[in-house]
């Protein structure tokens, strides 16, 4: 394999499209002015926990909700995964739960679109990021709601996570797999190269 080539791996794409590259803060910021504001906050907390964004839209409102009832007091939340069945403890900084008490319906925090009683779909916020995406002009990247949980997983592993506690926080099944998520900036700099 040549320097700059990319893995299989790498250049696979999944069966729903092409694979979510990297971003680094600054251009994420330029998507994120563009997109709907529920959209905006959705892709904040999955940036802010890791969470993939089919979990971050299916919050439930009681989720937020302390002993007594009120909204507002709980900055740790627990989170089954849909895609692993597991549960998962994330924490929400205050400032992104302000702004999703704010928003948050009867049932969900993502009230859908039409009936209160679903929450918001990903296809919805991945349109609304495809839209907004087209403001980087970058035609080599993939900017998706998945780039998210690949910015979060590089910032944990630049902050220190050895890859062992990264694998268990994401509830990834082999250390490979986590390993690309922790790469996933230098995985982007290597397509953006080629």
């Amino acid at each position: 394999m040549k320097k700059n080539e990319l893995t299989k791996a790498e250049r696979t794409t999944s069966a729903g499209g092409c694979r979510a590259d990297w971003i680094d803060r600054e251009a994420m910021g330029h998507v994120l002015a563009a997109l709907m504001p529920e959209n905006r906050l959705a892709i904040e907390v999955a940036i802010a926990t890791g969470l993939r964004i089919s979990d971050v839209l299916s919050i439930e409102t009681d989720k937020l909700r302390d002993k007594n009832g009120e909204l507002g007091n709980r900055n740790r939340i627990t989170v089954r995964e849909l895609k692993t069945g597991k549960n998962r403890r994330v924490y929400l900084p205050n400032e992104l739960l302000e702004k999703m008490i704010r928003i948050a319906g009867k049932y969900y925090v993502f009230e859908g679109r039409i009936n209160p009683k679903k929450h918001r779909t990903r296809q919805a916020v991945a349109k609304d990021m495809k839209r907004a995406r087209q403001i980087l002009r970058a035609k080599k990247l993939v900017v998706s709601p998945h780039t998210a949980r690949k910015m979060w997983a590089v910032e944990q592993t630049k902050n220190g996570k050895d890859i062992r506690k990264l694998q268990k926080l994401m509830n990834h099944s082999d250390p490979s797999i986590t390993m690309v998520y922790a790469m996933a900036d230098e995985i982007t700099r290597r397509k953006i190269r080629a």
